[in-house]
């Protein structure tokens, strides 16, 4: 059933407004669930609660997302520094919401001005009614149907950020599918470690299913797979294939960086810039790796990793590149090759 991932910057009365909580960890999590023509449909809300005080979860939101929801309750350094994530993210369809605080106000034309000036001028901006915001949702949806479509037939890549034994059922991995769609009894490798699993089982939206598609929150129980080969950053893949009798070559989907050359696309309201020796942070496919500018020419740079940065071989996501002590922290999206 096609699902649709909204990032959402807000408040949680809002978010149950339009859809019904499910989980509550760092990022948590709401989903409404409707009948359309072709059968059900989901709207699926993330929503960073921790943020403004931690900068991952949010990242994470919009690594997972497609669409964006903003709450603007002040004209802020906050506001400035959402609307920069989300222009980073490239998430050009959204809804804006005005909510002020009682006994107090929002300018909405200078709202919408950053919205514009932060390259949001694409989003629309609505009332807090759960109908409206759905129906506007949905519409979302149907727009980008192709491009939904086209994703899940794109190479496996689903990032890991949960994993676990369950009594009688073994090793289960939990994710987004970013990309592709993963099948029951499907061999999967576990990056960067190397190890390899089978997909036993599949569950979405705690039903058992066959296949799941991009865009899915999914379950893998995983047969003949380690627990020491998944951890924070963990990436499942299907292995590559060589066969010389059909003359079959099918190359991983991600491209491990250890270094990268990076072409760096700076926020409109971001000052600073990076020079040799700094630190940065990648968000990209819910990973967040640490990285140190090596060499910068203007915009260009080269980036040292920490650890292995694992990039999309065909239509990779914006890299969003982050310094932890800048206002705002994010600098902006990057394109990275592999050096």
């Amino acid at each position: 059933m096609p699902v649709l991932n909204i990032a959402m910057v807000g408040t949680d009365d809002l978010a149950r407004e339009i859809a019904k909580p499910t989980d509550q960890r760092d990022v948590h999590t709401y989903v409404h669930k409707e009948s359309g023509p072709d059968g059900p449909r989901i709207l699926s809300l993330i929503r960073p609660a921790k943020y403004p005080d931690r900068l991952r979860p949010l990242l994470n939101a919009l690594s997972a997302a497609r669409v964006g929801i903003i709450e603007i309750s002040e004209i802020n350094a906050t506001l400035g520094e959402t609307l920069v994530a989300f222009a980073s993210a490239n998430i050009t369809k959204g809804i804006g919401i005005i909510n002020a605080p009682q006994g107090g106000w929002v300018d909405e034309e200078q709202a919408k001005m950053l919205f514009q000036q932060a390259g949001l001028e694409k989003w629309i901006f609505a009332s807090t009614d759960g109908i409206e915001l759905r129906n506007t949702l949905y519409q979302f949806m149907d727009d980008i149907a192709d491009d939904l479509s086209a994703i899940a037939n794109a190479p496996l890549v689903i990032p890991v950020d949960q994993h676990f034994n369950v009594k009688g059922i073994g090793l289960v991995a939990i994710g987004y599918v970013q990309s592709g769609t993963v099948n029951v009894h499907d061999e999967v490798l576990l990056l960067p470690a190397n190890g390899t699993g089978n997909a036993k089982s599949l569950q979405v939206m705690d039903d058992d299913v066959p296949s799941a598609v991009a865009g899915d929150r999914v379950g893998l129980a995983l047969r003949n797979a380690k627990e020491e080969h998944l951890g924070s950053g963990s990436l499942l893949v299907h292995p590559a294939v060589e066969d010389k009798k059909t003359g079959t070559s099918i190359p991983l989907a991600v491209v491990a960086h250890e270094q990268s050359l990076m072409k760096l696309n700076r926020s409109p309201f971001q000052k600073r810039t990076l020079v040799e020796g700094d630190v940065v942070h990648a968000s990209v496919d819910l990973q967040f790796v640490v990285g140190r500018v090596s060499s910068a020419h203007g915009d260009e740079f080269t980036i040292k990793w920490d650890s292995p940065l694992f990039i999309r071989r065909q239509n990779p996501e914006p890299t969003l590149i982050a310094q932890l002590d800048s206002k705002p922290r994010i600098m902006g999206s990057a394109e990275l090759i592999e050096n």
